[in-house]
């Protein structure tokens, strides 16, 4: 079993690769970070948004970002689709806390249901992690959806969590 943050993964499919992403992924990374719609739910403090050059955030992702989480590039065979993270590992107990956020266009269309069946299998199959959660806003009825169809069961409804906001934000948390 290999141990969380040995390695970037590269994770596949026969529709999708999660991926490191490279320079040339910036245009991507602009339209994604530019999106209202896709950053209405979730963490003001995400890695992709604290800077606000595109290349000098994927430059420095897997220095600066590696020691906290994973950040992967989802592609499909038409390119660019959107994230997938790994983060707030706690070794001590083998646990791992995911993420995705998809382009507005690729939503809808099963892409990130698939990406965390990717992340599911290759956490649970390749590594030596033993638990993976999830954290949803209520409003987001479309990630809880992606979550059920990876059989994640919600644990905790409506709990107060640190999202980056003035106060803590309601938010769902699953378990895989």
């Amino acid at each position: 079993m290999k141990k969380l943050f040995s390695e970037i993964p590269r994770l596949q499919s026969a529709r999708l690769t999660l991926k490191a992403l490279t320079a040339d992924d910036a245009d991507a990374l602009r339209e994604l970070t530019g999106s209202p719609n896709v950053y209405r739910y979730l963490p003001t403090f995400l890695y992709e948004k604290k800077y606000d050059d595109a290349e000098y955030v994927i430059r420095h992702l897997y220095d600066e970002c590696f020691q906290d989480s994973i950040i992967l590039g989802i592609f499909d065979r038409d390119g660019f689709c959107g994230l997938a993270e790994f983060y707030g590992y706690r070794d001590e107990i083998h646990k791992i806390s995911i993420g995705y956020r998809l382009l507005e266009r690729c939503w809808g269309k099963g892409i990130a249901t698939e990406a965390l069946g990717l992340m599911v299998d290759y956490l649970y199959g390749e590594t030596d992690i033993e638990i993976i959660t999830a954290s949803t806003m209520l409003a987001n009825q479309a990630s809880a959806g992606v979550l059920r169809k990876n059989g994640f069961s919600l644990v905790v409804h409506d709990v107060g969590e640190d999202w980056g906001y003035e106060t803590p934000t309601p938010a769902d948390k699953w378990i895989g």
